[in-house]
């Protein structure tokens, strides 16, 4: 089983066996949640920046600098930074496996390893399930996506069925 590392490490080069674009049969990213996050980040950092002019006219009692406006701005900036994270998240399937980028790490599974997919009840999220009894959270599919979520279970199970059924021998 392999170990789900945070960060990708050692990425080759095409031409040395690593999946490159064409690679993949279907792609999904969430929609609605990136929509969302892009707002809220545009919001942050509108606030900081008002806020860090605004910093220099009160009347507190505190010397506040041009230093102090420009980091007021730049947290804002870490800040929308952080919250732009959360549109990181995909789902690439192909011959290969499912590749799984949630918001810190990305990982490629292989057919070998893989169970199925399923969308628990009450659950924000789809789940890649594996032969160890794991699972691992697949972002990219939300339930608030509604229509488009459905259509990439369906994709991503078809897909399942086509490579999955290929890696396993037959049976006499």
């Amino acid at each position: 089983m392999p170990v789900v590392r945070i960060w990708r490490r050692n990425d080759a080069a095409p031409s040395s066996g690593a999946a490159t674009e064409g690679d993949w049969d279907f792609e999904v990213r969430p929609r609605r949640s990136v929509l969302t996050a892009r707002i809220v980040a545009a919001v942050i950092v509108a606030m900081f920046a008002v806020g860090g002019i605004w910093l220099q006219s009160g009347s507190t009692g505190v010397n506040f600098r041009l230093a102090d406006q420009i980091a007021m701005v730049t947290i804002g900036v870490l800040i929308a930074g952080g919250v732009l994270m959360l549109t990181r998240p995909r789902v690439r399937v192909g011959h290969r496996g499912v590749s799984v980028r949630n918001i810190l790490g990305d990982h490629l599974f292989g057919w070998e390893h893989i169970r199925g997919v399923t969308f628990p009840d009450k659950k924000s999220w789809a789940r890649l399930e594996l032969v160890d009894d794991d699972y691992v959270p697949l972002l990219a599919i939300r339930s608030n996506d509604k229509a488009h979520a459905a259509r990439a279970m369906d994709r991503l199970r078809e897909l399942g069925a086509k490579y999955a059924g290929a890696q396993e021998p037959e049976r006499d």
